[in-house]
């Protein structure tokens, strides 16, 4: 009888843990194929923009960094050129160099002889022109980071909307499998859109403020170029 009841209650046990729920986990790929087709057109477009986003960081990233290197003794050798006259020296210097710095100062050089004001304003337009080089494409990361959002939202709307027309169709009966198609793409296309927005805001800022150096050290040296014209011979 006890040998009886103890098979019971092991077979009872056994019967509860088959019973258990299995926890379900759900990757990245199942939850955006989840989202139905407009939340899957709306990720690979924030994914192509991501990826055009960190294509335009690098590329700019590694063009800034080799517009900042300069050797800390060009300017010393090219003010003793200028000093002793050797205005072509100076300038085969300058384009041996290649760098923002040294083509604004090479075009300082090419207008010696001429009144201060003139090199002043040659100086103006060359930095300008470089600046707009070290510049460049870093507005689109400004325009993904402003647009990925705005797409991930759009995406939410839509994806409410979906659900809001399923359970419209489902005569007042509120079914969680009806409504997860359109929860699946408004939240997918949120959190992406969030990503992409941040990831481009964040890539932005860091680009600017490597560029502001670059742009300093333009200033820097026209500066000490220009006073080094001024000094009385």
């Amino acid at each position: 009888m006890l040998n009886t009841l103890l098979q019971n209650t092991q077979e009872g046990a056994e019967l509860l843990t088959d019973a258990e729920p299995v926890e379900k986990t759900l990757s990245i790929i199942e939850l955006i194929s989840s989202g139905g087709l407009a939340g899957q057109l709306i990720i690979a477009v924030l994914f192509l923009m991501l990826v055009l986003a960190i294509y335009i960081y690098f590329e700019r990233l590694f063009a800034i960094k080799a517009a900042s290197k300069i050797d800390a003794n060009f300017m010393n050798q090219i003010k003793d050129h200028v000093t002793h006259g050797k205005v072509d020296s100076a300038q085969i210097l300058c384009a041996q160099v290649n760098s923002p710095v040294s083509r604004l100062i090479g075009k300082g050089i090419s207008r010696i002889g001429k009144p201060l004001a003139d090199i002043n304003t040659a100086l103006e337009n060359a930095g300008r022109l470089e600046i707009y080089g070290l510049e460049k494409n870093v507005s689109i990361l400004a325009t993904i980071s402003g647009a990925g959002p705005m797409i991930g939202f759009l995406g939410t709307v839509i994806g409410m909307i979906l659900a809001i027309f399923e359970l419209a169709n489902a005569g007042g009966t509120i079914q969680m499998d009806v409504l997860a198609s359109g929860l699946y793409t408004a939240m997918t296309t949120t959190v992406a859109g969030l990503i992409v927005g941040i990831v481009a805001f964040m890539a932005y800022n860091h680009l600017v403020v490597k560029t502001d150096k670059v742009v300093y050290q333009m200033e820097a040296n026209s500066l000490e170029f220009l006073d080094h014209l001024n000094e009385p011979s």
